[in-house]
């Protein structure tokens, strides 16, 4: 046992934990269960806490009901009005009695909703998928971490690496990720082209681009941030930089857009190569949560050192200890870098820390819309 751990053994416990002991002590007795129960002014927690522990258990059935609604195209079907039970039927190919169950179970999850006459529309999450399509390719891609957690133990004792999650992210396991080619990396890369829309948006809602006059996106991907942030700051420069063949279809994004006049594309891989100059401000979105702290730390490092005086890093990623948010963080994301095979969510303090080591200053957060999705976090070069 560490000295840190020994030392938190020998501490009284506080007067929290003293009440949290004695109030799970009476949920785990029967006799006390039946008792809340039946009595009127606790049963409305029982039954709360009987449906929470319910979800839990029954979650991964939601999510194959949203995965099937998905495959099946339900939501663009209604997107512009009710359907009959057999206009969706016939729109399916699925058996009538199947697609009663599907439609009353995606009506209990508030993905749609019956009305009145019979007809079938979209519930209020239904609706909030329409128009969404990271949010519908973010469920289809998740039947691969599903298939790895069918045995969450051996997930856990087995050395990180060699499953589903990690074969799909590629450079996660590959000894030489500069080396990887458009067929291993062009699934990945437009997964999270196809996501980075919703991020762009809580980024650039949180912070102005526009006081800066060239920005590196690092691990950009196929430059889809880039983009956005393009349309939002016109007299921006704009550095690209991720793998050879990951920045090649960002090259070949920038012509479509006609901004391969202020836009530049790097190859290379950053866990190993320098970083190009020029940039007073870098970003890293959706990148550091994917590596463990030794190349976080270096990567930091070759950040600072492309910086000028007066540059600046900025960080948008989901963190850990998220109020409001807490199961996304350490449940969700811990258990998909588990399967993806190395990184892990962490705390903004304990980014904060990182970023003091490698040398920056100054870390703050900055309020976003939605912290679940995205948390921005800014940093000074100093020098």
């Amino acid at each position: 046992m560490s000295a840190s751990l020994r030392m938190a053994a020998a501490m009284p416990p506080g007067w929290r934990d003293r009440f949290r002991t004695w109030r799970e002590g009476l949920t785990a007795s029967p006799g006390f269960r039946r008792w809340a129960a039946g009595f009127p002014l606790t049963r409305p927690f029982a039954r709360r806490r009987a449906r929470a522990l319910f979800d839990l258990c029954a979650g991964f059935v939601y999510s194959q009901v949203l995965l099937a609604c998905v495959r099946l195209h339900l939501f663009d079907l209604l997107e512009h009005g009710p359907a009959t039970e057999a206009a969706l039927a016939s729109r399916t190919q699925l058996p009538p009695e199947a697609l009663q169950r599907l439609l009353r179970a995606a009506a209990a999850l508030d993905l749609l909703a019956q009305r009145e006459d019979g007809r079938w529309a979209l519930g209020p999450l239904g609706a909030a998928m329409v128009g969404n399509p990271g949010i519908a390719a973010m469920v289809e891609h998740h039947a691969l971490l599903y298939a790895d957690l069918a045995d969450p133990v051996a997930l856990l004792r087995r050395p990180r690496g060699g499953n589903a999650l990690s074969g799909y992210w590629a450079y996660a396991g590959a000894t030489a990720p500069q080396a990887l080619g458009r067929d291993s990396t062009q699934d990945y890369t437009a997964l999270m082209a196809a996501s980075q829309p919703m991020v762009a948006e809580e980024v650039l809602a949180a912070y102005d681009f526009r006081r800066h006059r060239c920005l590196l996106d690092v691990g950009g991907g196929s430059g889809a941030f880039l983009a956005a942030v393009a349309a939002a700051a016109p007299d921006l420069r704009l550095m690209l930089f991720d793998l050879p063949a990951v920045a090649e279809q960002g090259r070949e994004r920038f012509a479509r857009l006609g901004l391969e006049g202020r836009a530049s594309v790097h190859g290379g891989d950053f866990t190993a190569d320098p970083l190009p100059e020029g940039a007073d401000l870098v970003s890293l979105v959706r990148v550091l949560h994917d590596h463990d702290d030794a190349v976080v730390l270096a990567l930091l490092r070759r950040v600072r050192a492309v910086l000028p005086k007066g540059g600046r890093l900025l960080i948008a990623e989901p963190m850990s200890a998220t109020a409001g948010a807490e199961p996304a963080g350490d449940a969700y994301f811990g258990f998909y870098l588990l399967a993806m095979g190395r990184g892990r969510p962490r705390r903004p303090d304990e980014l904060q820390a990182l970023l003091a080591e490698a040398g920056f200053s100054g870390a703050r957060l900055l309020p976003t819309h939605t912290p679940l999705l995205t948390r921005v976090m800014v940093a000074d070069a100093g020098h």
